[in-house]
């Protein structure tokens, strides 16, 4: 077992520490590149339906078919843009210009008058995006229904009897989409620092010819590798607390859990990424070549499968098992849990437990395959 010597790991954590100060990039890595892309994923990626562009064609002139018009126009999910002919709404759904076309025939208001007769409407939906084409036809079709019953209330017509149905969205009341994409981007932005930083700190001694030196000297395996481990989980711990202040207080994400969670989750997957990206930097020993694995080994997985963006129970079954293996699921369920609902211990225990095996994974992995000789 190696000897772990206090003043010699510290001598060697202050030299990396003063690598890490020089090199502009890291810095620019650490706090620039994860604000921005939390701006970014917290902004510009937004998954709300609202200023859905409708098309509105009014073939009739009635009081039935005004004062439909008039609330599709007073509904703020809705931009309604009046045509004068069905050509010209085809050209802008074929164009892209609105998403649906809802047609008010001409005799619509004589049948609603009449009341024996079905009072028909057209809806065209742009099927092209399907989540958006589902928004669209369910939209319309709850305010067709509160349309119906008001207009049944001002008439004093009786009702038929139905089911009241008064739903209550927990957690996310709003339905507001940044509320669950901040949280999980802290884990891509984690990954970033964790994974892409690590992966070339091994690799530059490689390249600079300074591991030559290192390894003349007496420092054990143990040191050399907790010497690249904790300057950059104090940097990593640094980043995840600004982000937690950007996503709070600038982005009005309500954070609702325990900070010690938050801190214990958040150390657990340093663990994870720090390993991976020493790993492959050990592996390559070269910078490039073990950035561009970090990207594609622990970036890409951490956005795509990581379950923050795309729901995994609609992925493919072998996918939804790799899942298991990537950090980023459990670390972005964890930070959703604490920020919307708090702490919840049936969530958040599996989720650390597994961050623990596979920080352990990567980190007993790396430490196999460093080697105190030249040979890779």
């Amino acid at each position: 077992m190696s000897v772990i010597h206090p003043r010699r790991l510290w001598a060697l954590c202050r030299k990396e520490s003063y690598q890490i100060l020089r090199d502009p990039s890291s810095i620019l890595v650490a706090f620039i590149m994860p604000v921005m892309l939390l701006f970014v994923l917290g902004y510009a990626v937004n998954l709300d339906a609202n200023h859905l562009r409708l098309g509105l064609l009014r073939e009739d002139s009635g009081a039935a078919a005004s004062t439909l018009a008039q609330t599709l126009s007073a509904n703020p999910l809705f931009e309604v843009h009046n045509g004068a002919s069905r050509g010209e709404l085809m050209q802008a759904l074929a164009q892209g210009r609105i998403r649906a076309i809802l047609i008010i025939p001409a005799d619509f208001s004589a049948k609603w008058l009449r009341q024996q007769q079905v009072a028909p409407l057209q809806l065209l939906v742009d099927g092209a995006e399907p989540n958006t084409a589902q928004f669209m036809a369910n939209y319309v079709q709850s305010l067709w229904q509160n349309w119906l019953q008001q207009q049944r209330r001002e008439q004093a017509q009786p009702q038929p009897l139905q089911i009241e149905v008064l739903s209550r969205t927990w957690y996310n009341p709003a339905n507001v989409s940044r509320n669950f994409l901040v949280p999980g981007s802290i884990a891509v932005v984690m990954t970033i620092i964790g994974a892409l930083l690590t992966s070339l700190v091994v690799a530059r001694e490689w390249e600079r010819g300074t591991m030559e030196a290192l390894l003349a000297t007496p420092v054990t395996r143990a040191e050399l590798l907790l010497s690249k481990i904790l300057p950059y989980y104090l940097l990593g711990m640094l980043a995840c607390w600004i982000c937690l202040l950007v996503a709070v207080y600038i982005m009005g994400v309500p954070f609702r859990g325990s900070l010690l969670a938050l801190f214990v989750s958040s150390s657990l997957f340093l663990g994870c990424a720090l390993g991976m990206g020493l790993f492959l930097s050990t592996l390559f020993r070269n910078q490039f070549n073990a950035a561009q694995a970090a990207l594609t080994g622990a970036f890409l997985p951490a956005m795509m499968l990581s379950g923050f963006v795309f729901e995994i129970s609609s992925m493919p079954t072998l996918l939804q098992w790799i899942t298991h293996l990537i950090p980023a699921r459990y670390y972005a369920s964890t930070l959703q849990t604490l920020f919307q609902a708090g702490t919840v211990y049936s969530v958040l225990w599996p989720n650390l437990l597994c961050l623990l095996a596979l920080a352990l994974f990567w980190l007993l992995l790396t430490a196999r395959k460093t080697r105190r000789t030249l040979e890779s």
